[in-house]
Protein backbone atom coordinates (compact mmCIF):
# COMPACT_ATOMS: atom_id res chain seq x y z
CA UNK A 1 0.00 0.00 0.00
CA UNK A 2 1.86 3.36 -0.81
CA UNK A 3 1.62 5.24 1.92
CA UNK A 4 1.30 9.40 1.24
CA UNK A 5 3.76 11.58 3.65
CA UNK A 6 5.11 14.49 4.16
CA UNK A 7 7.85 14.94 1.84
CA UNK A 8 10.13 16.21 4.60
CA UNK A 9 9.26 13.33 7.22
CA UNK A 10 12.64 11.25 8.20
CA UNK A 11 11.00 8.03 8.15
CA UNK A 12 11.04 9.14 3.79
CA UNK A 13 14.81 8.15 3.58
CA UNK A 14 14.39 4.74 5.74
CA UNK A 15 11.59 3.36 4.27
CA UNK A 16 13.35 3.92 0.84
CA UNK A 17 16.00 2.49 1.17
CA UNK A 18 14.42 -0.86 2.13
CA UNK A 19 12.10 -0.54 -0.89
CA UNK A 20 8.88 0.34 0.34
CA UNK A 21 6.65 2.34 -1.37
CA UNK A 22 6.62 5.82 -0.29
CA UNK A 23 4.53 8.08 -2.24
CA UNK A 24 4.99 11.84 -1.62
CA UNK A 25 2.73 14.56 -1.04
CA UNK A 26 3.65 15.70 -4.45
CA UNK A 27 3.35 12.59 -6.09
CA UNK A 28 0.48 11.66 -4.84
CA UNK A 29 -1.78 15.09 -5.66
CA UNK A 30 -1.65 13.91 -9.20
CA UNK A 31 -3.67 10.54 -8.67
CA UNK A 32 -7.30 10.96 -9.06
CA UNK A 33 -8.47 8.48 -6.23
CA UNK A 34 -10.20 8.25 -2.94
CA UNK A 35 -6.94 7.77 -0.95
CA UNK A 36 -7.74 5.90 3.14
CA UNK A 37 -7.03 8.38 5.55
CA UNK A 38 -5.35 6.80 8.71
CA UNK A 39 -4.13 8.89 11.84
CA UNK A 40 -1.99 7.61 14.15
CA UNK A 41 -1.88 8.97 17.79
CA UNK A 42 1.70 8.53 18.56
CA UNK A 43 2.07 7.79 22.63
CA UNK A 44 5.30 6.66 22.26
CA UNK A 45 8.95 8.69 23.85
CA UNK A 46 10.74 7.77 20.29
CA UNK A 47 8.50 9.18 17.95
CA UNK A 48 10.39 9.41 14.94
CA UNK A 49 11.18 5.50 15.48
CA UNK A 50 7.64 4.65 16.03
CA UNK A 51 6.63 6.47 13.22
CA UNK A 52 8.94 4.34 10.49
CA UNK A 53 8.11 1.39 12.17
CA UNK A 54 3.99 2.01 11.74
CA UNK A 55 4.27 3.49 8.66
CA UNK A 56 6.64 0.31 7.19
CA UNK A 57 3.40 -1.69 8.32
CA UNK A 58 0.78 0.29 6.75
CA UNK A 59 2.74 -0.20 3.06
CA UNK A 60 1.90 -3.42 1.39
CA UNK A 61 -1.13 -3.03 -0.83
CA UNK A 62 -1.78 -1.21 -4.26
CA UNK A 63 -4.46 1.73 -2.07
CA UNK A 64 -3.21 4.76 -1.58
CA UNK A 65 -3.08 5.97 2.44
CA UNK A 66 -2.97 9.67 3.58
CA UNK A 67 -1.41 9.33 6.89
CA UNK A 68 -1.20 11.68 9.48
CA UNK A 69 -0.16 12.47 12.99
CA UNK A 70 -1.58 13.32 16.08
CA UNK A 71 -0.03 14.27 19.10
CA UNK A 72 -1.58 15.61 22.73
CA UNK A 73 -1.42 18.66 23.68
CA UNK A 74 -1.56 18.28 27.55
CA UNK A 75 1.66 16.42 27.50
CA UNK A 76 5.28 18.25 26.43
CA UNK A 77 7.21 15.18 24.88
CA UNK A 78 10.55 15.30 26.35
CA UNK A 79 12.96 12.94 23.05
CA UNK A 80 11.64 14.46 20.14
CA UNK A 81 12.33 18.07 18.95
CA UNK A 82 9.29 20.43 19.11
CA UNK A 83 10.37 21.51 15.19
CA UNK A 84 9.46 17.38 14.53
CA UNK A 85 6.37 18.03 16.21
CA UNK A 86 5.03 21.45 14.61
CA UNK A 87 5.95 19.94 11.52
CA UNK A 88 4.39 16.83 11.13
CA UNK A 89 1.88 16.44 14.12
CA UNK A 90 -1.29 18.01 15.09
CA UNK A 91 -3.03 18.48 17.89
CA UNK A 92 -6.59 17.25 18.70
CA UNK A 93 -8.51 20.69 18.48
CA UNK A 94 -6.62 20.84 14.87
CA UNK A 95 -8.45 17.79 14.05
CA UNK A 96 -11.74 17.20 15.81
CA UNK A 97 -14.10 18.29 12.90
CA UNK A 98 -12.36 15.79 10.61
CA UNK A 99 -13.31 12.41 9.18
CA UNK A 100 -10.70 9.21 9.09
CA UNK A 101 -11.31 5.63 8.04
CA UNK A 102 -8.71 4.26 10.09
CA UNK A 103 -6.53 5.87 13.61
CA UNK A 104 -3.50 3.30 15.37
CA UNK A 105 -3.38 4.65 19.51
CA UNK A 106 0.23 3.20 20.01
CA UNK A 107 1.39 2.49 23.38
CA UNK A 108 3.05 4.48 26.40
CA UNK A 109 5.64 4.14 28.81
CA UNK A 110 2.94 5.17 31.80
CA UNK A 111 1.49 1.67 31.98
CA UNK A 112 2.58 1.58 36.00
CA UNK A 113 0.74 4.94 36.80
CA UNK A 114 -3.33 4.35 37.06
CA UNK A 115 -5.15 5.32 33.90
CA UNK A 116 -6.28 8.32 35.82
CA UNK A 117 -3.30 9.41 37.24
CA UNK A 118 -1.43 10.01 33.28
CA UNK A 119 -1.05 13.49 32.79
CA UNK A 120 -3.04 13.16 29.48
CA UNK A 121 -5.52 10.77 30.26
CA UNK A 122 -8.44 13.44 30.19
CA UNK A 123 -7.46 14.54 26.99
CA UNK A 124 -6.87 10.93 25.69
CA UNK A 125 -10.67 9.86 26.62
CA UNK A 126 -11.98 12.56 24.37
CA UNK A 127 -9.81 11.63 21.81
CA UNK A 128 -11.63 7.76 22.44
CA UNK A 129 -15.06 9.37 22.68
CA UNK A 130 -14.37 10.94 19.42
CA UNK A 131 -13.13 7.62 17.69
CA UNK A 132 -17.00 6.79 17.79
CA UNK A 133 -17.90 9.11 15.34
CA UNK A 134 -15.19 9.94 13.45
CA UNK A 135 -13.10 7.35 12.68
CA UNK A 136 -14.14 4.07 11.29
CA UNK A 137 -11.16 1.47 12.86
CA UNK A 138 -9.43 2.36 15.43
CA UNK A 139 -6.59 -0.21 16.37
CA UNK A 140 -4.51 0.42 19.90
CA UNK A 141 -1.19 -0.74 20.85
CA UNK A 142 0.05 -2.38 24.21
CA UNK A 143 -0.42 0.33 27.00
CA UNK A 144 -3.01 2.08 24.53
CA UNK A 145 -4.61 -1.10 24.02
CA UNK A 146 -5.07 -2.07 28.12
CA UNK A 147 -6.58 2.21 27.65
CA UNK A 148 -8.71 1.83 24.80
CA UNK A 149 -10.68 -1.41 26.90
CA UNK A 150 -10.68 0.61 30.13
CA UNK A 151 -12.33 3.20 28.64
CA UNK A 152 -14.70 1.52 25.95
CA UNK A 153 -15.24 -1.61 28.24
CA UNK A 154 -14.46 -1.37 32.11
CA UNK A 155 -11.40 -3.65 31.22
CA UNK A 156 -8.97 -3.30 34.25
CA UNK A 157 -5.07 -3.63 33.85
CA UNK A 158 -2.97 -5.86 36.66
CA UNK A 159 0.30 -5.36 37.73
CA UNK A 160 2.82 -8.35 36.49
CA UNK A 161 5.54 -10.23 39.50
CA UNK A 162 8.19 -9.50 36.54
CA UNK A 163 8.29 -7.45 33.31
CA UNK A 164 6.54 -9.87 30.56
CA UNK A 165 9.53 -9.39 28.34
CA UNK A 166 10.74 -11.41 25.07
CA UNK A 167 9.17 -12.69 22.05
CA UNK A 168 6.76 -15.29 22.51
CA UNK A 169 4.54 -17.89 20.94
CA UNK A 170 1.06 -17.52 19.85
CA UNK A 171 -2.13 -19.22 18.92
CA UNK A 172 -4.98 -17.76 17.04
CA UNK A 173 -8.39 -19.12 18.90
CA UNK A 174 -10.09 -18.25 15.40
CA UNK A 175 -8.39 -19.01 12.52
CA UNK A 176 -11.32 -17.52 10.33
CA UNK A 177 -11.27 -14.33 11.74
CA UNK A 178 -10.20 -12.41 8.75
CA UNK A 179 -7.61 -10.53 11.47
CA UNK A 180 -5.91 -13.77 11.27
CA UNK A 181 -6.27 -14.90 7.29
CA UNK A 182 -2.85 -16.32 6.11
CA UNK A 183 -1.52 -16.31 9.84
CA UNK A 184 0.67 -19.61 11.22
CA UNK A 185 -0.72 -21.76 13.39
CA UNK A 186 1.71 -20.79 15.60
CA UNK A 187 3.74 -17.24 15.51
CA UNK A 188 5.80 -14.85 17.16
CA UNK A 189 5.08 -11.58 18.84
CA UNK A 190 7.20 -9.28 20.67
CA UNK A 191 5.89 -7.86 24.48
CA UNK A 192 7.41 -5.59 26.70
CA UNK A 193 5.15 -4.44 29.47
CA UNK A 194 4.71 -4.82 33.56
CA UNK A 195 0.93 -5.30 33.18
CA UNK A 196 -1.91 -7.64 31.60
CA UNK A 197 -5.39 -7.63 31.36
CA UNK A 198 -7.43 -11.44 31.87
CA UNK A 199 -9.01 -13.72 30.49
CA UNK A 200 -11.76 -13.47 32.98
CA UNK A 201 -12.45 -9.91 32.61
CA UNK A 202 -13.20 -10.00 28.26
CA UNK A 203 -14.59 -13.20 29.25
CA UNK A 204 -17.62 -11.26 31.18
CA UNK A 205 -17.98 -8.71 28.65
CA UNK A 206 -20.60 -9.88 25.62
CA UNK A 207 -19.47 -6.84 23.50
CA UNK A 208 -15.60 -8.38 23.29
CA UNK A 209 -13.82 -11.24 21.38
CA UNK A 210 -10.62 -13.00 21.69
CA UNK A 211 -8.69 -13.51 19.15
CA UNK A 212 -5.11 -14.73 19.83
CA UNK A 213 -3.37 -15.89 22.54
CA UNK A 214 0.03 -16.78 24.07
CA UNK A 215 -0.05 -19.53 27.30
CA UNK A 216 3.11 -17.30 28.49
CA UNK A 217 2.51 -14.15 27.88
CA UNK A 218 -1.40 -14.05 27.62
CA UNK A 219 -3.73 -12.83 25.63
CA UNK A 220 -2.85 -11.08 22.66
CA UNK A 221 -5.82 -9.75 20.33
CA UNK A 222 -8.72 -8.70 21.16
CA UNK A 223 -11.83 -7.33 19.09
CA UNK A 224 -15.52 -5.53 19.89
CA UNK A 225 -18.29 -7.71 17.81
CA UNK A 226 -18.39 -4.67 15.33
CA UNK A 227 -14.66 -5.47 14.44
CA UNK A 228 -14.51 -1.57 14.89
CA UNK A 229 -12.03 -1.74 17.36
CA UNK A 230 -8.90 -3.68 17.86
CA UNK A 231 -6.85 -4.11 20.66
CA UNK A 232 -3.15 -5.83 20.96
CA UNK A 233 -1.17 -6.28 23.80
CA UNK A 234 2.18 -6.89 21.88
CA UNK A 235 4.67 -4.93 19.71
CA UNK A 236 4.82 -7.02 16.19
CA UNK A 237 5.94 -2.99 14.70
CA UNK A 238 9.52 -3.43 16.67
CA UNK A 239 12.71 -3.55 14.72
CA UNK A 240 14.67 -6.53 15.09
CA UNK A 241 16.81 -4.50 17.78
CA UNK A 242 13.78 -2.88 19.73
CA UNK A 243 14.59 -4.82 22.50
CA UNK A 244 18.04 -5.16 23.01
CA UNK A 245 17.85 -1.54 23.23
CA UNK A 246 15.59 -2.15 25.94
CA UNK A 247 17.27 -4.46 27.55
CA UNK A 248 20.81 -2.69 27.86
CA UNK A 249 19.18 0.83 28.68
CA UNK A 250 17.45 -0.48 31.80
CA UNK A 251 20.93 -2.72 32.62
CA UNK A 252 22.99 1.14 32.36
CA UNK A 253 20.65 2.08 34.46
CA UNK A 254 21.00 -0.78 37.49
CA UNK A 255 17.26 -2.37 37.02
CA UNK A 256 16.27 -6.00 37.81
CA UNK A 257 15.89 -6.72 34.37
CA UNK A 258 15.93 -10.65 32.58
CA UNK A 259 17.46 -11.38 29.03
CA UNK A 260 13.94 -11.08 27.06
CA UNK A 261 12.85 -14.74 26.37
CA UNK A 262 13.32 -16.19 22.84
CA UNK A 263 15.02 -13.49 21.53
CA UNK A 264 19.03 -13.22 21.48
CA UNK A 265 20.44 -16.54 19.78
CA UNK A 266 21.35 -18.99 22.80
CA UNK A 267 20.53 -16.33 25.45
CA UNK A 268 23.61 -14.36 24.64
CA UNK A 269 23.58 -10.39 24.48
CA UNK A 270 26.51 -9.98 22.39
CA UNK A 271 24.53 -11.66 19.44
CA UNK A 272 22.85 -10.22 17.35
CA UNK A 273 18.89 -11.12 17.89
CA UNK A 274 17.02 -12.56 14.29
CA UNK A 275 13.89 -10.87 13.79
CA UNK A 276 11.04 -13.52 13.84
CA UNK A 277 7.92 -11.61 13.43
CA UNK A 278 8.15 -9.22 11.05
CA UNK A 279 5.67 -11.49 8.43
CA UNK A 280 2.64 -11.77 11.02
CA UNK A 281 3.16 -7.80 11.61
CA UNK A 282 3.18 -6.95 8.47
CA UNK A 283 -0.07 -9.70 7.48
CA UNK A 284 -2.07 -8.42 10.88
CA UNK A 285 -1.93 -4.84 9.75
CA UNK A 286 -2.93 -5.16 6.36
CA UNK A 287 -5.76 -7.64 6.68
CA UNK A 288 -6.88 -4.81 9.24
CA UNK A 289 -6.72 -2.31 6.22
CA UNK A 290 -8.11 -4.65 3.86
CA UNK A 291 -10.92 -6.03 5.39
CA UNK A 292 -11.65 -3.78 8.25
CA UNK A 293 -11.48 -0.13 6.76
CA UNK A 294 -10.92 -0.22 2.90
CA UNK A 295 -14.11 -2.80 2.31
CA UNK A 296 -16.19 -1.38 5.11
CA UNK A 297 -15.38 2.13 4.86
CA UNK A 298 -18.36 4.61 3.19
CA UNK A 299 -16.82 6.44 0.10
CA UNK A 300 -17.61 9.02 1.24
CA UNK A 301 -15.96 9.49 4.28
CA UNK A 302 -18.32 12.34 6.03
CA UNK A 303 -21.20 9.64 6.02
CA UNK A 304 -18.66 7.66 9.02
Amino acid sequence: MPIKIDDRLPARESLEMENIFVMTESRAKSQDIRALKIIILNLMPTKITTETQLLRLLSNSPLQVDVEFLQTATHKAKNTSQSHLSKFYYTFDEIKDRKYDGMIITGAPVELLEFEEVDYWDELCQIFEWTKTNVYSTFHICWGAQAGLYYHHGIPKYTLPEKMFGVFPHKPLDLYHPLMRGFDDVYNVPQSRHTEIRFSDIALCKDLQIISYSEQSGIHLVSDLECRNFYATGHSEYDADTLAKEYFRDKEKGLDIKIPYNYFPDDDPTKTPVITWRNVGTLMFTNWLNYFVYQRTPYDINDI
